[in-house]
């Protein structure tokens, strides 16, 4: 028998409308620059919510699709990325308080079919996988995707299963923060079997059906076909969807402007339990602060502030899309900011939360800055780097630098901005290299097109 469900929060959003309070407004310093970044082709659209207490108003910039006579509106369909880790967290909380789940419960409890490794011992919780404290990496080493532009696509159940069955930990669970796709696909897993619903039901029954989100889903169904702004590059070429399986709880939601405020409200608008549980903070990012205090982590809901005003938060991004959605502890502010194009668009969300906060134009997709490196240290990165089975990175030092060749492709210089940190000036990408206890570099992680893909060195 499946554990009783019962209701998570009925719908409660309340856009504005004639006869109601004015519609929220826009800070003229963030419309600036929303217009001024599509403008000049660094998003192909945007969608900014801005929401007051019951109140909320959708602003669209841009063109979802080529040739569309009209700015995309609360009802254009968007990837929102890793914003699903939140709607996974909170069906972590929404088991826990209808007593189906432990926050410290084992995750192998409610995965009995599987290997889940543990660290002398000690057995990776449910808590640990929503705060990324699991000490799983981001993504799992056998990750081999077909296609690199939809990299999930073919990772499913069977392959989640050998690599946890494989996989040694490193250190103890809850030893330090490691943001992990892994643990959020394991998690929505687990939850998903505790519930006896597959993963995208049990979003539907928990949280999209009760608070109304009829344009979100996991699924690309020909209805939200329709109103699906294609993705695009951070180069602004057009791009593939993404599709996933096993992690599908990490980031396969695609949804609307209209329904990520009816989600944002249930946080801030007599919040259900399971809402007030998923943002008690449960782990300091250490390292994370900033000029205002410490970051600290719920239920996948980052809890920041900036001049004073705390709130949460959390963004997204897939190879196409970006977003960003978030709310004023105190609950009378809430932002939603969606965008068709994969580069960040955090400047724009907390600009709404916090007026006067808009970083400076300058900063947004500005390329890394340079740094000179002495070339004899450059012959260390040299060697080959298996990213899948077919796809392999090659390097060498040439005389200006350090060159990068891919499986079938040609050769590239990359530009040094911190020490094993390398980035292209010809496409969108950076190469991170890893080292070993003893400092011997034994692989490197591919950053592309919100993607991060780790390879080991060749002997």
């Amino acid at each position: 028998m499946p554990p009783r469900l019962p209701t998570l929060l009925l719908p409660i959003v309340s856009l504005s409308a004639a006869g109601a309070m004015a519609a929220p407004t826009l800070d003229a310093s963030v419309r600036e620059r929303a217009e001024t970044l599509v403008r000049e082709g660094k998003h192909a659209s945007l969608v900014i919510a801005v929401i007051d207490g019951r109140d909320s108003a959708v602003y669209g910039f841009g063109r979802a699709r080529p040739g569309d006579a009209a700015e995309p509106d609360a009802d254009t369909v968007y990837e929102i990325g890793s914003v699903t880790k939140t709607m996974t967290g909170l069906l972590l909380a929404d088991a826990v308080v209808a007593g189906n789940a432990g926050l410290d419960q084992a995750v192998a409890e409610l995965l009995p079919a599987y290997t889940i490794p543990a660290h002398a011992g000690q057995q990776i919780t449910l808590a640990q996988l929503a705060t990324h404290f699991s000490g799983l990496p981001r993504l799992p080493g056998n990750l081999a995707p077909a296609d690199i532009n939809d990299p999930y696509a073919d990772y499913a159940e069977a392959q989640l299963r050998s690599f946890l069955a494989g996989h040694t930990l490193s250190r103890p669970p809850d030893a330090s923060y490691e943001y992990s796709n892994l643990g959020y696909g394991l998690l929505g897993t687990a939850l998903a079997e505790r519930a006896q619903l597959p993963y995208e039901e049990l979003l539907q029954a928990r949280i999209f059906r009760p608070l109304g989100m009829l344009s979100s889903s996991t699924q690309t169904t020909p209805a939200l076909r329709a109103r699906l702004a294609p993705g695009h590059l951070e180069d602004g070429q057009p791009t593939s969807n993404w599709h996933f399986q096993a992690i599908a709880a990490a980031g396969a939601v695609r949804s609307s402007a209209s329904d990520m405020i009816a989600y944002v409200q249930s946080y801030m608008r007599a919040p259900g339990a399971a809402q007030r549980l998923a943002v008690q903070p449960r782990q300091i990012l250490a390292g994370e602060g900033d000029g205002d205090g410490v970051k600290k982590v719920g239920l996948a809901w980052v809890l920041d502030q900036v001049d004073g005003q705390p709130f949460a938060w959390h963004n997204g991004q897939t190879g196409g899309y970006a977003s960003f959605v978030g709310y004023t502890l105190d609950g009378k502010r809430g932002v939603v900011v969606l965008s068709n194009t994969a580069r960040d668009v955090d400047g724009l969300g907390v600009g709404v939360l916090v007026p006067g906060s808009l970083p400076p134009l300058e900063k947004d997709g500005a390329p890394p800055k340079e740094i000179a490196i002495d070339p004899a240290r450059l012959a260390q990165y040299a060697g080959q780097y298996t990213l899948a089975p077919t796809f392999v990175l090659s390097v060498r030092q040439g005389p200006d630098g350090l060159l990068v060749g891919a499986t079938g492709q040609g050769e590239a210089p990359v530009f040094a901005s911190a020490q094993d940190t390398f980035f292209y000036k010809a496409v969108e990408a950076q190469l991170v290299f890893q080292r070993d206890a003893q400092g011997a570099i034994t692989g490197v992680i591919l950053h592309q097109n919100g993607m991060a893909m780790p390879g080991k060195r060749k002997p």
